[in-house]
């Protein structure tokens, strides 16, 4: 397999969970162009600036074993993703009824198996090489803004489009979605994927499946 082809292989898998076997599902917005405000430029991308030099360490020849990877990668992900925002879209409107303690469990691997993916997929040696457009676009979602960036390789450095959807919370800006190719959702493909799980407020089925999902990343 060559560089390009591996990289593609990579992101696919790390950014956009269950793309491979699920249907091919469109965002539910379109994209605008229309910049927003520059002045907010630089936070809106800072959680993702953080998260590919970290992509970047874990990737080097030396970054060591597939735990050692993980702890460098953990703060990245926390600071960069809504991981709750995220988890209730993926699980959509039944998320909301679940108990507490079903939904800290399910948090809790569902965080742990997003670091997987990331750990697995970007192995050392990978040569992925990361871009962010300079500019911020705006969401046609009130309060959102979109980070346009592409993820290559040496032999391509434009490789695949993979934009981030964000949202200013407590913790400042934060990812609530990705796009794969500015229009593959990776929620929508994470809520086809677990809703068979899910079927009939199982929620001890689908933390069973992460877990699974996690372990098979640790052996990759």
């Amino acid at each position: 397999m060559n560089i390009m082809k591996y990289v593609l292989k990579t992101t696919s898998l790390a950014l956009c969970a269950g793309l491979m076997a699920a249907p091919v599902i469109p965002a539910v917005f379109p994209i605008n162009v229309a910049h927003a405000a520059s002045a907010t430029d630089a936070q809106v991308q800072e959680p993702i600036k953080s998260l590919y030099a970290a992509l970047d360490r874990i990737q080097a020849k030396s970054a060591g074993s597939f735990e050692q990877r993980a702890q460098v990668l953990a703060p990245a992900i926390d600071r960069a993703y809504d991981m709750q925002a995220v988890l209730a879209s993926s699980v959509g409107p039944r998320y909301a009824g679940l108990p507490d303690d079903q939904k800290q469990l399910l948090l809790s691997t569902f965080r742990q198996f997003t670091i997987a993916r990331y750990v697995s997929s970007f192995k050392p040696g990978s040569d992925a090489r990361f871009t962010i457009d300079p500019g911020v676009t705006a969401s046609p979602v009130d309060g959102e803004r979109i980070v346009i960036t592409r993820i290559g390789s040496s032999d391509d450095p434009n490789g695949t489009e993979i934009n981030y959807v964000m949202r200013s919370g407590a913790k400042g800006w934060q990812i609530v979605d990705v796009l794969l190719n500015a229009h593959i959702s990776q929620v929508a493909a994470q809520r086809a994927d677990f809703s068979s799980a899910l079927a009939g407020g199982n929620v001890q089925k689908l933390t069973d499946l992460l877990k699974k999902k996690i372990q098979r990343f640790s052996e990759e």
